[in-house]
């Protein structure tokens, strides 16, 4: 059915008059009556009973006439919402941060909620894997998540960040004048690491197993600053990124960068290119202003 026609019925029947419906579709009269005709014909019956006087609706008219202003109410309603989505005026975006990366990115959260206060911005925990797995699938829109990752179809990254990771330990504990510590003298002490779903602790594990180390893990938890109190206490290593080391009182601690190699935590952000909403532009388009860091080439700034 055509829309156009449907309208140009409708307002003949609401104002009931095929002159004051021409001039207020600004059509000539004659166009009215061909529109309708057209109609008719689709439908295969008469919808208006014309004579001098004017014209009546049909039984099948009165149905078309009703039902059509809801369709065009609902038109009306759906050009509106695809305007306002458009502007950003409504919304929805969907984001994982795995529990450690969140701090990294509360001022880019506060600054999109500021910007765009009617997006309807949902945050969900997950692990990195976790994250990348929904991201993927398209149950989340975009997240953050700890290099390396596995290559999936249709999904972007950008590097956001890169910190050096450091060993934490109770003063004095840390049998060393230099500036930084060897992963092999760390591997050699007791650790008390974050548990294995963390992307820090399979990166450590990793790089301790390229260099031929098996690490003495003492305890694990799901609690970056437990870690902390645990080394304060004597009971092992931590090993942190630096934004985390830069967020605790190092008095009584000994706190050196790992070395030999240098161990790297690198938060991508990333996202499914294949489902990019007006929302999701935006978060990108924010988070490559605020944050900075390596982008694909073919992403707009």
């Amino acid at each position: 059915m055509d829309i156009r026609s449907l309208r140009y019925f409708t307002e003949t029947v609401r104002l009931s008059s095929f002159t004051e419906a021409a001039r207020t579709l600004k059509v000539t009269q004659s166009t009215i009556s061909k529109m309708v005709r057209q109609l008719e014909d689709e439908l295969g019956e008469p919808l208006l009973l014309r004579d001098a006087r004017g014209f009546t609706l049909t039984d099948v008219g009165q149905v078309v006439y009703h039902r059509g202003r809801e369709i065009l109410l609902s038109m009306e309603q759906l050009q509106q919402e695809v305007r306002e989505t458009q502007s950003l005026a409504r919304g929805s975006l969907a984001l994982g941060m795995p529990p450690m990366i969140n701090l990294l990115f509360t001022e880019v959260l506060k600054q999109y909620r500021r910007v765009f206060p009617r997006i309807d911005l949902k945050l969900f925990e997950f692990t990195g894997q976790e994250v990348e797995q929904r991201v993927a699938t398209g149950e989340l829109a975009a997240g953050m998540t700890v290099l390396p990752l596995e290559p999936q179809e249709g999904v972007r990254i950008a590097r956001v960040a890169r910190h050096r990771v450091w060993a934490i330990a109770a003063e004095g504990s840390l049998k060393t004048q230099a500036d930084t510590m060897a992963l092999r003298s760390v591997a050699q002490l007791p650790l008390v690491l974050l548990n294995n779903d963390f992307a820090l602790t399979r990166l450590l594990r990793r790089q301790m197993a390229r260099a031929g180390l098996e690490p003495r893990v003492e305890a694990q938890s799901g609690q970056w600053d437990w870690t902390v109190a645990m080394a304060r206490a004597g009971m092992g290593i931590a090993l942190l990124p630096e934004p985390f080391v830069q967020r605790i009182n190092v008095q009584g601690l000994d706190c050196r960068p790992v070395s030999q190699p240098e161990i790297w935590w690198e938060i991508a952000l990333l996202w499914n290119d294949r489902r990019r909403s007006h929302a999701l532009n935006a978060w990108l388009e924010l988070c490559r202003r605020l944050l900075g860091g390596d982008w694909p080439e073919d992403v707009e700034a």
